[in-house]
């Protein structure tokens, strides 16, 4: 396999909304439309093998301390090769170059995430997530997502 770790390009959207919402249709993580994917592309990493996008994860800038990784998804066929792990540290050394303090997320899979050094947290300490998108979701109060919080160093 030659995978190759980058930026998302503009080309590269509607490969990942159908990959994260693979897993969506399947209730593993929330649905993106290609309107939301399109306006964040600059956001986006993504893994390709041989020129075929195989995973993607976003780092989104909340606010001025704050950002949240989100759409973190590796195709089925290709997980457990740590491709999961290069997005989440291209995402976090992303929020280093920001000089963001904090990063958040909200996972259906918190174990994953507490290898990264991720804590959960209640979801009254992310307001601006709540007041901002989650109160627009369909699946909204009670989605079953848990809120994490990592302290950048």
């Amino acid at each position: 396999m030659s995978t190759k770790l980058r930026r998302a390009r503009v080309a590269d959207v509607e490969a990942a909304q159908k990959l994260i919402n693979s897993f969506a249709d399947r209730g593993e993580m929330l649905p993106r439309s290609l309107n939301e994917l399109y306006e964040n592309v600059r956001d986006l990493f993504v893994v390709e093998d041989n020129g075929d996008l195989i995973g993607c994860c976003a780092l989104h800038v909340t606010w001025g301390d704050l950002a949240e990784i989100k759409g973190l998804a590796v195709r089925e066929g290709h997980r457990g090769k740590g491709l999961g792990r290069e997005l989440v540290q291209a995402c976090l050394g992303d929020a280093r170059e920001l000089a963001l303090p904090r990063v958040f997320l909200l996972t259906y899979i918190p174990d994953y995430f507490e290898r990264f050094g991720f804590r959960r947290v209640e979801k009254a300490q992310l307001p601006q997530k709540v007041w901002t998108e989650c109160i627009r979701c369909p699946k909204f109060p009670d989605c079953g997502e848990v809120s994490m919080i990592l302290e950048m160093d």
